[in-house]
């Protein structure tokens, strides 16, 4: 156990904070429980949790195989425990990881840290979504579509991308021809036959398109949580600053 606290000691940074990333490396070195208690002991604070539950580390773009993998693993309440989710990342990139949980609202729970447990009682969720409209009022742009996009871009099929997601392949089709309508550009490349050139294959602009959206539905859904929080727990917040 001193080897361990002095490990810990050693890897705080300067306002005596332990990020999530070192912890867990610790973790790979000694057992949960003793990690936990020594953590405990010295009052050390983590920073930064690697699968994104709180802390400020950055994330990329949500990905259907991540997803794949982290839906096998997950309770009747769409959560996950953070030993499976991190053991679903190990061959993916963590900011991939960490968008894929936030993008399909994945929660974890059971932190191998200890940093967070299973609440009971009830809980306050703020929820945002945002869309694109024409000037006509309909539907542009939005998660779905965008969902759609990726997964043709990804499978090179529409077949396939509207079998992963639950829908048949007209209504998929209908979906990227009224978006290509719309936007007056070319989304989809599609060829026929059966050589390696074959399928349907997304435009650099289709992917700017997926890209850009993630990145607006992000920030928009980061300012909502944080002005909730602004606005339904300040008593909560002035009471942990004293």
């Amino acid at each position: 156990m001193e080897e361990l606290i002095l490990q810990i000691q050693q890897n705080l940074d300067e306002n005596n904070k332990l990020t999530c990333k070192k912890a867990l490396d610790l973790l790979k070195q000694h057992s949960k429980e003793d990690l936990q208690n020594a953590i405990k002991d010295l009052n050390v604070k983590i920073l930064d949790c690697e699968l994104g539950q709180f802390g400020k580390l950055s994330k990329n773009i949500a990905r259907s195989e991540i997803l794949e993998l982290l839906e096998n693993k997950l309770d009747q309440n769409r959560k996950i425990n953070c030993k499976d989710a991190l053991e679903c990342a190990a061959n993916f990139n963590i900011e991939d990881v960490r968008a894929t949980l936030k993008t399909y609202k994945i929660d974890v729970k059971y932190c191998e840290l200890g940093c967070f447990k299973e609440k009971k009682g009830k809980k306050f969720h703020i929820k945002s979504k945002i869309w694109v409209e024409n000037s006509e009022g309909e539907l542009l742009f939005g998660k779905g579509k965008t969902d759609i996009l990726e997964l043709v871009g990804e499978c090179g099929s529409i077949s396939q991308a509207a079998k992963q997601l639950g829908i048949n392949y007209k209504k998929a089709w209908l979906y990227i021809q009224d978006l290509e309508k719309n936007m007056k550009e070319e989304l989809l490349i599609a060829k026929k036959g059966r050589g390696i050139d074959s399928g349907s294959k997304l435009t650099p602009r289709a992917y700017e398109l997926i890209k850009n959206f993630k990145i607006l539905q992000q920030d928009v859904e980061e300012y909502t949580n944080k002005r909730f929080r602004e606005l339904f727990f300040k008593k909560n917040q002035e009471k942990d600053k004293t």
